[in-house]
Order: C-alpha cells, then structure tokens, then sequence
C-alpha cells in the first residue's frame, strides 16, 4: 500500500508537543521528510528520536524574524523544495475581559497571528507549485468562550488568512485551508489550568462535545495528513473541523 506522502517534505512549527509532535509521527509514518521548529531543545530532541531519521529539529521562536530567518536557512541548506507547510504553533491563555494586559496581548498576536504569517511568507521561495499550507485555527474562531477573547481573535485571524491567501498563491496552484479542533487532550490544553484541576477541566470540555470526549492528537494529526497530500487536492481555502462537532451546535 502507498504512503500518501511519499517522497514530500513538509514543515510542521510548534512540532515538538502536543498535535504538532502527533502530526511529526504521522507525516513520517506516512512518507515525508519532516522539518520541525520548537523553543525548547529538550522537548524538540525527544520528538526527533521517537520520529527517527526522516525528522529533523530546528530550534526558534516563529515571533522572532530572525529565527525565522535561521529556520529557513537551515532548511535550504538540506533541501531545495518544500511540499507541505504546517503552520501550527500556537500560544493561548485564559484572561477576563476587563483584566486583559498588553503582555498578554502581544504574547498571543505576535505568536500566533505574525508568528504564522512570516512563517508562510518566508517558506514560499521554497514551496513548490501545487503545495499545501495548512493553519491550525480553533473553535474558537467562530464561537464564543469565556475569558479566551484574545485567543479566538487571533485563530479569527487565522482563518482569515486562509481566505486571501489562497487568491495570492493562485498563480502557484497552492492550497491553503485551516484545520480547526475543537477540545484536545495536549500539554497545552492541560496547561490552561492548575495540575490539580486538569481532570475536572477536560470532563468540562468533554461534556460540551457531542461526541461526548475530548479529541486525542493523532485524531487532528490524521486530519492533517488529508490535508497535506493529494486526496484534498480540490480543498481550497476551507475550515475543516476536527471537534466533535462541538463548533456545529
């Protein structure tokens, strides 16, 4: 049986936990030669051993150009081309509105908002025609959440990028779509709130999801892996929700 992406390189930034480490596995698993960014070198090693030779780990924050800048370089040193762009780290805290400070502020939109766009930017010298960027967006974007308000505005954001840029790379036949979960159990989510209250959080999140639990990262990780390869070829700018359907109700 063929791997759907075989003989692909991707990008994956934020791959070093959590959807971004599950979608390494499957993108690996599945074919590609898989590039991925994180800030901590601990974590980003540990993922590149479990993934094997196919992973290789570059160490950067997305909302610093110029690691950006050696991301890119690093990734032009040993490769000439990149298929698949997954733009999908991401940083979001809970805030009540009427408490929210511009540390927080800036911490979210620098990350998630201009950390996603300067990523694609600088991957499209590299990217080749008829390649795919996908951009991890939320339930958020489109639903309300308590004390997440600038959170779900820069997945809002996010969105919204899908929708232009796919008039900009029209020329290059490039996709671009947004992967949207819904609640997933990933250090990030468990993060959100004190070790001890983590089992009654993910229960609360799971009884909003009509499905009736949380989503695992290998579930977006699949979704990913659609997105990346040919069997979406005719996706084009769309919001694909992986939640449960927790954004549909």
């Amino acid at each position: 049986m063929s791997k759907k992406l075989e003989g692909k390189t991707a990008l994956i930034t934020g791959g070093s936990t959590g959807i971004g480490k599950a979608t390494l596995l499957e993108f690996v698993a599945q074919g590609a030669t898989v590039f991925i960014t994180g800030r901590r070198q601990k974590e980003l090693d540990a993922a590149v051993a479990e993934a094997g030779s196919n992973a290789i780990g570059i160490q950067g924050d997305i909302s610093n150009l110029a690691d950006l800048d050696c991301v890119f370089a690093e990734i032009a040193a040993k490769t000439d081309h990149l298929d698949i762009v997954f733009a999908n780290a991401g940083v979001g805290d809970f805030q009540r509105f009427g408490e929210i400070t511009e540390e927080h502020f800036d911490k979210a939109f620098n990350i998630n908002v201009k950390g996603t766009l300067f990523t694609v930017q600088k991957a499209l010298p590299l990217m080749r025609e008829g390649g795919s960027v996908i951009l991890t967006g939320s339930t958020t974007g489109s639903s309300g959440t308590e004390n997440f308000s600038v959170y779900s505005a820069t997945k809002a954001a996010i969105r919204n990028f899908a929708r232009n840029w796919i008039l900009d790379l029209k020329p290059r036949g490039i996709r671009v779509n947004t992967l949207s979960p819904g609640p997933v159990k990933t250090p990030g989510a468990l993060g959100l709130v004190p070790d001890e209250a983590a089992d009654d959080f993910m229960n609360q999140m799971a009884s909003l999801v009509p499905l009736g639990r949380v989503g695992e990262p290998r579930e977006i990780a699949r979704v990913a892996v659609f997105l990346a390869s040919d069997d979406s070829s005719f996706v084009n700018g769309a919001e694909i929700f992986a939640d449960g359907g927790a954004a549909q109700i």
